[in-house]
């Protein structure tokens, strides 16, 4: 995310979080000062990845375009806080992730993330992924279904052929992301929701010198793999019927890039999943509700074991 396309946002947020005079200082971020890692996985590839916090963990996968400094300190603090050790990854070609020859697809990058579960020695975790994450994370579920305790699924779209397809003005957006951040966050973000967005733009801001984008061209080929898998020609993508395991989708009324419809399929599709959407969110509604969404992210990890029959 370059700085200067950034600028008036940042002053505005800046400003708006400034501390009164004798204001006591806030916490430092766990999320934000977290060091940045390299696993090894099968084949020799690296991916860099954070981790902070204790307790059961959970895997986050990024999204189309995303980078590890896409992830609000702040949402992940307060996942942390919830007794959970937080894992977020870079997909490959990104950061300190290795890149590698051939098709990239979202096999592929399931896979990567099955790799670093067992770099990491993280026995069965719970995983969540947010749009191609969400992909990421179901095609990693249905081949390796005995490496996954829960499944969250935020903002994405099912790879079984009922894809609803955002409108025009979202895949403007969406192409333009990688030259004009500001196109990226009205995806995020609802045109009337600015608070929330510059609170967001503030939180990343919490890391120093953050750089929240893939490159072009690691872009350009995550868009190759998802359009591939909306498309129906992954055939992970038509396999999330045999699901066994408790799954939480959530997203946004407003999502003018995977439209709300992609997510109620989804819950539908997934055996005994629960769906929790917001009606004034877009794409980023997990970050402009954090405060309603993670004690509900808590709620569903930390449930019960669902009895089978």
């Amino acid at each position: 995310m370059r700085r200067t396309a950034l600028a008036s946002l940042l002053a505005a947020a800046s400003l708006a979080a400034a501390p009164a005079a004798g204001a006591a200082t806030a916490p430092t971020s766990a999320a934000a000062t977290a060091p940045t890692r390299t696993a090894t996985i099968a084949g020799g590839a690296k991916l860099g990845y954070r981790s902070i916090g204790s307790g059961r963990p959970i895997v986050l996968a990024t999204g189309l375009g995303g980078a590890i400094d896409g992830w609000d300190p702040t949402f992940l603090d307060a996942l942390a806080a919830r007794g959970h050790r937080v894992v977020v990854f870079d997909n490959e070609g990104v950061g300190r992730s290795t890149a590698r020859p051939g098709t990239l697809t979202i096999r592929r990058m399931g896979d990567d993330l099955a790799g670093l579960i067992d770099a990491l020695h993280l026995g069965r975790p719970d995983v969540a992924g947010w749009s191609m994450g969400g992909m990421i994370a179901q095609s990693f579920a249905v081949r390796h279904p005995g490496r996954v305790r829960r499944l969250v699924l935020l903002a994405t779209a099912s790879g079984d052929g009922a894809y609803t397809a955002g409108g025009a003005q979202a895949s403007g957006d969406l192409n333009s992301s990688t030259s004009d951040p500001a196109a990226g966050l009205a995806l995020l973000f609802p045109a009337a929701q600015t608070a929330a967005r510059d609170r967001y733009v503030r939180d990343l801001f919490l890391r120093k010198d953050p750089n929240p984008q893939a490159t072009p061209e690691v872009f350009a080929r995550q868009l190759a793999a998802s359009g591939r898998w909306l498309a129906a020609q992954d055939p992970d993508g038509k396999r999330i019927t045999r699901l066994r395991l408790p799954v939480l989708v959530g997203g946004g009324a407003l999502d003018p890039l995977l439209p709300v419809a992609n997510q109620r399929h989804l819950a539908k599709a997934i055996p005994h999943a629960e769906l929790v959407t917001y009606a004034d969110a877009s794409h980023g509604f997990f970050l402009q509700h954090a405060k309603e969404f993670v004690p509900r992210l808590a709620q569903f990890l930390d449930a019960a074991p669902r009895r089978t029959a």
